[in-house]
């Protein structure tokens, strides 16, 4: 087998959509001829565990976990001394706009300070180490993937070390278009020093790849070159077993993180007019939000009495109970409302969402990326945010299908493009050029 090294920063047991991309591709790579080395944080910090992702790892999977410093541990001793509490969870990992004096220092500080972000100072331990690494096992190709983007720099420093090496440089987010700067408090300078990163990293990469079609022409504008897209998707091995239960609910789930910039209000005022409007839709609709969740929006649940009664947070869960709660569930939830660019937003759960044969209804672009593949794939309906009416209609027709006991069926075939398994092999073939 021919062997390939992947950088990254997320990797089981840590748990949440981060892990899941090149967790999938390290699992189907052995049925291409590719050994993968993976090379990740000892001890990364990052709250979220799923230790069930761990059965995914194949035995072929080389996994070298190296030791890493990070800031955050610092931040989280002093807050003390400004009356915060600890916020390590995602969902907070960029605070609200009724900021505390510390968080606003901290937020400058990360902005600022740790260029290109807070797992910068990874990168020479991990490149002194990689070097002797690649050397002794005969690895000609190396992967890196971020956010975070401190990690492109280690397949930079390699790349020069070794210009033979064949480097792919893969982007799940923007860069220097990231939607959460202006949050951070990012001054002109340091926007110019992450503009000459990225552009090193775009020039010296054999190949960039990225997720979604928007996010494609924006790294071909910005890299003057072709850039391969290789979508998120879903595992089928995850879903034959898949049990469909109804309940006596109407349980419309959202799966993922609610942060700062993801708006799932627009949804609920629709939600609340719904409610008030329909005595059996009242009596039958639970909500829930699967994963992290910001405090300003549970705030705002908590405050609004007719959405705190249908409202449910169970936190996060791992990802083989995850899929039992799709089993479940009457509607799946996609909200885009608030991300800068988000035409360019198709998350990983989407495509999981698409597995399962269940509805979907999106709330956010109704032009965009992830509204094209809904409407492709026939699977449900995108709703602009400001469309009151068209969030009534589309609860009404899914209760209505609910109503008649409409049976989810899992159409591969339909969707057969999104399988792990399938973009492996696409990636397989990019691996393979020289």
């Amino acid at each position: 087998m021919k062997k390939v090294l992947i950088i990254t920063y997320y990797w089981p047991p840590s748990g949440g959509s981060g892990v899941q991309r090149w967790l999938k591709f390290v699992k189907y790579l052995p049925s291409y001829q590719w050994e993968p080395h993976v090379f990740t944080p000892e001890n990364p910090s990052f709250t979220i565990q799923d230790p069930s992702l761990e059965k995914d790892v194949p035995p072929e999977a080389e996994v070298i976990r190296f030791p890493i410093w990070e800031p955050y541990d610092f931040f989280y001793r002093i807050s003390g001394w400004f009356g915060t509490k600890r916020q390590a969870s995602p969902a907070a990992v960029v605070p609200s706009k009724n900021r505390t004096l510390f968080q606003n220092i901290s937020a400058w500080i990360r902005g600022n300070l740790f260029i290109p972000d807070p797992r910068r100072f990874w990168v020479k331990p991990s490149v002194e180490f990689l070097s002797d690494y690649l050397t002794r096992n005969g690895i000609q190709t190396v992967i890196t993937t971020g956010p975070p983007h401190s990690l492109h720099l280690i397949g930079l420093k390699l790349k020069s070390k070794d210009p033979s090496l064949r480097w792919l440089a893969d982007f799940r987010d923007p860069w220097t278009s990231w939607g959460m700067w202006d949050s951070l408090m990012v001054s002109k300078l340091v926007r110019k020093l992450h503009r000459k990163m990225e552009a090193r990293v775009l020039a010296s990469a054999n190949e960039i790849i990225t997720i979604t079609p928007f996010y494609a022409r924006q790294f071909e504008h910005l890299a003057q070159r072709p850039v391969r897209l290789l979508t998120n998707g879903f595992d089928e091995d995850d879903f034959r077993e898949i049990v469909y239960r109804r309940t006596n609910k109407f349980i419309i789930r959202h799966v993922g993180i609610i942060n700062e910039k993801c708006d799932p209000r627009p949804f609920m005022e629709g939600l609340k007019r719904k409610i008030a409007s329909d005595g059996d839709f009242a009596r039958d609709v639970q909500v829930e939000f699967i994963g992290e969740v910001h405090p300003d929006f549970r705030q705002y649940i908590s405050e609004t009495s007719v959405l705190q009664k249908v409202t449910v947070f169970p936190g996060s869960v791992p990802h083989e109970d995850l899929i039992a709660l799709y089993g479940s569930s009457s509607l799946l939830l996609l909200i885009l409302t608030g991300y800068k660019d988000a035409e360019g937003f198709l998350p990983g759960k989407l495509f999981e969402y698409f597995a399962t044969g269940l509805p979907v209804m999106g709330v956010g672009p109704t032009d965009g990326d992830a509204a094209a593949l809904i409407k492709e794939t026939g699977a449900g309906v995108m709703v602009e945010s400001k469309d009151e009416a068209g969030i009534r209609k589309a609860l009404d027709d899914a209760y209505r299908g609910w109503q008649r006991d409409e049976k989810p069926h899992i159409n591969f075939s339909g969707v057969q493009a999104f399988s792990r398994k399938q973009i492996t092999a696409q990636l397989a073939d990019i691996l393979s050029l020289r």
